[in-house]
This record gives structure tokens, C-alpha cells and sequence, in this order.
């Protein structure tokens, strides 16, 4: 998959994702929902659009764990290699663990 045709929202989002930051949704008690992209360096984080969010899971780039009150996101086999094209750093996603292996 080629990142390079995303907009640069969205390859924004996988440049993270593939150096080590973490997409999350968070709910209110309300229902409400915000994607947001924590920096896990910094601590700091920035709002991800709705839009950017579907089109990058629909296209099978990242999954999410749905956990309340905030799943994170992760990314795909194909999603990292489509996030590995738009950077020279070194990768640094975050993969699940696996418990009990």
C-alpha cells in the first residue's frame, strides 16, 4: 500500500503511529468521543479528526481495541508497512502483547 496517496492528515497520523505514539478514542460519560494522538515522549497530544480515523481503519491500516473509556488504535501489518514509506527514523510501533506466551 502506498502511504504517499493519503493527505497529509492521515499520513501524519501513521508517521506516528510507526514512531511510537498512540491513537486513542476517548468517551465521556455523555457518549462523546474525541481521537486524539498522544505523544508518549511528551506527554502531549493532538486531536485527530473522525474522518482521518475511518478512512485509515477502513482501509485495513489500523485496528482498534475498543476498550472504554479509551480504545487505542493500532496499527496493521499493512498499515506499518505503509507507515515504514513515509519515514526515515527508526520504527517504533506499538504492538499488542500477548499474555500467557
Amino acid at each position: 500500500m502506498d502511504a504517499a496517496r493519503w493527505g497529509a492528515a492521515e499520513q501524519a497520523v501513521l508517521r506516528g503511529l510507526v514512531s511510537g505514539q498512540q491513537l486513542k478514542s476517548h468517551r465521556d460519560v455523555d457518549g462523546g468521543k474525541e481521537y486524539r494522538l498522544h505523544d508518549t515522549a511528551t506527554g502531549q497530544s493532538a486531536p485527530v479528526a473522525v474522518a482521518v480515523v475511518e478512512r485509515l481503519r477502513d482501509a485495513g491500516l489500523i485496528v482498534g481495541n475498543m476498550k472504554f473509556p479509551a480504545a487505542t488504535y493500532l496499527l496493521t501489518a499493512a498499515g506499518e508497512a505503509a507507515a515504514a514509506t513515509l519515514t526515515d527514523k527508526p520504527l517504533r510501533p506499538v504492538r499488542p502483547r500477548l499474555f500467557g506466551r
